[in-house]
């Protein structure tokens, strides 16, 4: 593959994001009757976001010279490793890193402890919920003021293929039911849909009160791929209905949704019906932004720019709702000259991403930050 050295790379970078922004003069995007723009509903704007590793500067740099100065990070690495009494001065030390270079931590992405026997109701679960709760407090004391986690047990966001072609032969991910059915069960074994209710009612009851008085907002991810069981192993955040659910199980202004659009659609639901009905009850805390070609047993990941969702409409939705959080670009196929060693997840998908979201937004008249 061929190599690309880093001014080089700058360069594409902003040559990607300006046609990124300049795509959206097409007449695709054009405000229709049912998709005029409102009165500005949501002055300071959503927050422009991506997930972006503690340690990686230029990585940081790369998000501002794009206009992108929120982060969301992954401290579990961090937090592993240290007693509970250390975690408020560690996640100081992190928010401090990050102010240092003019960027604000939006938000916790994945558990900020490890949470796999919490999810799979292993022995040592209690131990682990101490540490969650630990977690969230000291968030709360360093301002750090949204956790994304998700529920899925033993098996984390999945998928079967992860060099698909895609547009000018960048890879891309896929999930196909059938080939997953084939690799069997996991070491885990059968676990009902039941079990994993039981074990997310054990954990929100637990966690929730402590989000309160921390003022941290937990904003749960759906499973990915929404189907049940995978690999034998339930699935419930799978459907609207069982988010209505989840919110009743501990109501609360702090009980909510990172409301991943793809995911929505591969379960089959009308994702603007969605976007505005949770958005309107003040559940949705954090986006991700992302497309796909297909649905639940069978899809594939696209560019942002060239999937089947409405992806003006869907910004729209959000800020005529007043939704201000973090939102940001998630998976995105892998370009020539990246590694594909961490799919989804390679930058400069992402920097067409925020560029084709900032022209967007600038021509829809939606404030960002």
């Amino acid at each position: 593959m061929q190599k690309i050295h880093r001014r080089k790379w700058i360069q594409n970078n902003i040559a990607m994001m300006a046609g990124g922004a300049a795509a959206i003069g097409m007449s695709s995007i054009v405000p229709s009757s049912s998709m005029e723009t409102s009165p500005n509903t949501a002055k300071e704007g959503v927050k422009l976001a991506l997930a972006l590793p503690h340690r990686d500067k230029d990585r940081w740099k790369l998000a501002l010279q794009i206009g992108v100065s929120h982060a969301i990070v992954n401290v579990q690495g961090i937090l592993r490793r240290i007693p509970r009494d250390q975690y408020a001065d560690a996640l100081a030390k992190v928010k401090e890193d990050f102010n240092s270079a003019g960027m604000t931590i939006a938000g916790v992405e994945s558990h900020p402890v490890n949470a796999e026997r919490i999810k799979l109701g292993s022995p040592g679960r209690d131990e682990d919920i101490e540490n969650y709760k630990a977690a969230i407090t000291a968030m709360g004391k360093t301002g750090i003021p949204m956790c994304c986690y998700n529920f899925m047990a033993g098996l984390g966001w999945y998928r079967t293929r992860v060099d698909v072609p895609e547009r000018g032969g960048a890879l891309t991910s896929e999930f196909e039911a059938q080939a997953a059915e084939k690799q069997g069960l996991t070491k885990w074994g059968a676990i009902p849909e039941a079990t994993i209710w039981e074990n997310l009612t054990y954990f929100l009851k637990r966690i929730i009160p402590v989000a309160e008085e921390a003022g941290v907002r937990m904003a749960l991810h759906p499973d990915d791929p929404p189907i049940s069981p995978l690999r034998g192993i339930g699935r419930i955040l799978t459907s609207v209905e069982n988010y209505r659910r989840v919110l009743d199980i501990v109501p609360s202004p702090m009980n909510g949704i990172a409301f991943c659009q793809a995911n929505f659609k591969a379960m089959g639901e009308d994702i603007e019906k969605a976007a505005k009905e949770f958005c309107e009850q003040k559940k949705i805390f954090f986006v991700h932004f992302r497309d796909i070609e297909g649905q639940g047993q069978r899809f594939r990941e696209t560019f942002h720019d060239n999937g089947p969702t409405n992806m003006p409409r869907m910004l729209q939705i959000y800020h005529d709702a007043g939704f201000t959080g973090p939102i940001r670009p998630d998976h995105a196929p892998t370009l020539i000259g990246e590694s594909n060693d961490n799919p989804g997840y390679a930058v400069l998908g992402k920097v067409l991403a925020i560029g084709y979201m900032k022209g967007i937004m600038q021509a829809l008249n939606i404030p960002c930050q």
